[in-house]
């Protein structure tokens, strides 16, 4: 039977709807705390997805834990494990691929619509094309050398990337479900104090968006594991 690993930086920010997916396909999921837990048994696993996280991937001196995570994260790549990550582990994925990953102009907290690239909408992503996705990061990361940009925003150049068929990147969220926003809303209280973002707004918008990105999300997910055996 095959399995999967989910490497998690804060316990609100799960696999969300793409877990659903993996149980669908009798695949089952199981989290490793970054900086609590060994993470050794991702290196062994089927499928490895990096989750978001409120910190800076190059903040190693502040969190050393980083530097280890980074290790397995180069290693699943390296054995051709398929790995999919998301925000930070978009980020991730960049600096193993030996991308810089640094501070944006400005912090991109909201629902946007994406610009696909040509590649994009002849890749999985293609099912968001005219939908909005939740952005939730400050930083931004360069393209990887040998991979293939899949979409963009006005403020984020590189907002996914594959790198091979086995490396799916993705700096912003499909995978939150509606349900879960408020946690997000509580968890990352101070940053949205400090980015003035208005959560009557954030609610609002999220009512409105995402239920047709969170079905969207799970045709994706599914149309990516389709790849893999292909």
């Amino acid at each position: 039977m095959k399995n999967a690993v989910a490497i998690c930086h804060v316990a609100f920010e799960d696999a969300g709807t793409l877990g659903p997916v993996l149980a669908g396909r009798g695949i089952p999921l199981t989290y490793l705390q970054a900086g609590v837990d060994d993470l050794s048994p991702a290196l062994a696993a089927d499928i490895v997805l990096v989750l978001g996280g409120p910190i800076g991937i190059y903040e190693i001196d502040r969190y050393p834990f980083l530097k280890d995570e980074l290790n397995v994260i180069e290693g699943v790549v390296k054995r051709g494990i398929p790995v999919a990550g998301i925000c930070l582990g978009a980020q991730a994925l960049a600096s193993v691929l030996a991308a810089r990953v640094y501070p944006g102009p400005q912090a991109e907290l909201g629902w946007d619509e994406l610009i696909l690239t040509d590649e994009g909408k002849s890749s999985p992503l293609r099912v968001l094309e005219g939908l909005r996705v939740l952005n939730w990061h400050g930083d931004t990361f360069d393209l990887p050398s040998g991979a293939t940009r899949l979409a963009s925003t006005p403020l984020t150049p590189n907002q996914a990337f594959t790198y091979g068929p086995k490396v799916l990147a993705l700096q912003f969220h499909v995978e939150l479900e509606e349900r879960d926003m408020e946690r997000w809303l509580i968890g990352h209280t101070l940053e949205l104090a400090k980015n003035n973002v208005d959560l009557a707004e954030m609610r609002e918008a999220t009512a409105r968006y995402a239920p047709p990105t969170n079905e969207a999300s799970r045709t994706l997910f599914k149309a990516w594991l389709d790849g893999l055996s292909a």
